[in-house]
């Protein structure tokens, strides 16, 4: 896929706002939804996302769906870091299937960093669905929700 081209609204994103797909949600408001990564490169892993542009990447979105969906990534890194107590947090957003990008509606990766880890932007296991649950419980409680 290249940077350019039509938003696919059967994209897996897509289908995950408009509840055709399920996920580990963390945080969900009006304009912006967050949960888990399915193959988390780390501990942690959360994807965020905006619900209200049909945005391949960051040359698509609007600055103001932009800026709402940076306020959440703040927001959420620093719930994890406070939750998780990570080495260090990485942020980590892709554009076209060069750049590492694998689904084509914008998306940004909040990636909890922990010492003796090796860095990737791909992860190649799925990650334990009980796992998940109890982070994601972790994650609302520490917001709030």
């Amino acid at each position: 896929m290249s940077l350019y081209g039509e938003y696919d609204n059967q994209n897996i994103f897509a289908k995950i706002i408009r509840g055709e797909a399920p996920c580990y949600k963390v945080y969900e408001d009006e304009d912006v939804l967050a949960f888990l990564d399915l193959f988390p490169q780390s501990y942690g892993h959360t994807l965020v996302i905006p619900k209200r542009a049909a945005a391949r990447n960051i040359l698509e979105i609007d600055p103001e769906n932009l800026g709402k969906v940076t306020a959440a990534v703040q927001k959420l890194a620093r719930v994890i870091a406070e939750e998780l107590e990570p080495a260090g947090v990485q942020i980590a957003q892709f554009n076209g299937a060069p750049a590492g990008q694998t689904v084509f509606h914008l998306h940004v990766h909040i990636i909890p960093r922990y010492d003796g880890e090796a860095l990737g932007i791909h992860a190649s296991a799925k990650a334990d669905e009980d796992v998940l649950k109890a982070l994601q419980a972790r994650i609302q409680r520490r917001l709030g929700l």
